[in-house]
């Protein structure tokens, strides 16, 4: 893997650069839509090509219990297995497996139950590399602890030191010279524990750096808080990777703090319950107004669905329960989000970041504000 910084914006931290994985280019920054199950839900990889997607997430965890990653490795990697050609990530597993109820965390690893079977599984930094080196993505993440918000002082040093002992037995497990490792810098919203795990990780010199542990309900004035003072202590030659956000003011925010990759469920999961996002904030088109409105989601949008369909046809598609809403609707998030990218990129390029974002967000939010 090879990141190429190509500019830095003037007046703030916002940056443009390429990553080169052995599977294709991605132009940063870039949003990554999440294809949790080796799956993008309600959506194809054709589909989710259309939509200028150049990498996608899939999660280690639930590939592990689902199909698990022996027969995935018999398919020949994740890219055969699910007709995914260009580039994939994928989590080590640690944000799911620290969600879950029972489970039992210990120095070396966590135990946790099977949601299948039942039966107890244990999980350390060793076997979630062996697991990701056999699902194959082009770039595999550290196994870390993450931190609950919120939580006291005592356990954020505690889970962080940990966090940093397990980047190391990941490092030393990793074998595929054609993945890249990237470590998961954690310290809850304690500035001091962000700056001593970006520290001792940054010592490692792996490939690049992630920022987890802040899509856990701290808010947005916090996350802007962590990011301002974990980024600036990250190599600038390496990509920089802020895990689980989000929405696009969290987006946004982040690129102008210098991060340069984003992914999260949001665009599917609202596309799924009706929820569109529009240059003009978001809408519910299940709502009784959109029964007769023949305007598109969004008229700026180039999207297969905006292009051809009415809010009122969607209105009708998910009023009856149609499997068609889910996908119409998933393909204009995922679109939207990645239009978004496209435009920080070339705001970034023409050195007019802080009037995009400005420019973006007073008409987003204006229309939030009014739904």
């Amino acid at each position: 893997m090879k990141f190429k910084l190509l500019q830095k914006d003037k007046k703030t931290a916002a940056r443009r650069g390429t990553l080169t994985t052995p599977h294709g280019t991605i132009e940063t920054p870039i949003f990554m839509p999440v294809a949790t199950h080796a799956a993008m839900k309600a959506m194809t990889p054709v589909q989710v090509v259309a939509t200028g997607a150049q990498i996608i997430l899939s999660n280690t965890y639930h590939l592990h219990l689902r199909p698990g990653e022996s027969l995935v490795k018999k398919a020949e990697g994740l890219h055969k297995f699910m007709g995914w050609d260009k580039p994939i990530l994928t989590d080590s597993g640690g944000f799911q497996v620290f969600s879950l109820p029972n489970k039992r965390i210990t120095e070396e690893g966590v135990f946790f139950r099977h949601e299948v079977t039942g039966e107890e599984v244990f999980l350390d930094p060793a076997s979630a590399m062996k697991i990701q080196e056999d699902l194959g993505a082009d770039i595999i993440m550290a196994f870390d602890e993450c931190i609950p918000y919120p939580c006291d002082r005592t356990y954020a040093e505690r889970s962080t030191r940990k966090t940093i002992r397990w980047a190391k037995q990941c490092k030393e497990s990793h074998q595929s010279q054609s993945q890249a490792l990237f470590g998961i810098i954690q310290g809850s919203v304690f500035e001091d524990l962000r700056v001593l795990c970006a520290r001792e990780l940054v010592r490692l010199d792996l490939p690049g750096y992630a920022i987890g542990g802040v899509s856990v309900g701290e808010g947005l004035e916090l996350l802007k808080q962590v990011v301002s003072v974990t980024a600036p202590h990250l190599p600038e030659d390496k990509p920089r990777y802020l895990m689980g956000v989000g929405l696009p003011e969290d987006i946004l925010e982040s690129v102008e703090r210098g991060m340069d990759m984003f992914d999260c469920v949001i665009p599917t999961r609202y596309a799924r319950s009706a929820t569109l996002f529009t240059n003009r904030g978001r809408i519910r088109l299940t709502n009784k107004k959109y029964r007769r409105d023949f305007y598109p989601i969004d008229p700026n949008c180039g999207c297969y669905t905006c292009q051809t369909f009415t809010r009122a046809y969607l209105h009708h598609l998910f009023v009856a329960n149609e499997v068609l809403s889910a996908i119409l609707a998933s393909i204009h998030n995922v679109t939207f989000y990645l239009t978004m990218m496209q435009g920080i990129r070339n705001a970034i390029e023409e050195q007019r970041f802080s009037e995009y974002k400005r420019s973006f967000l007073e008409s987003y939010l204006a229309g939030e504000h009014k739904a």
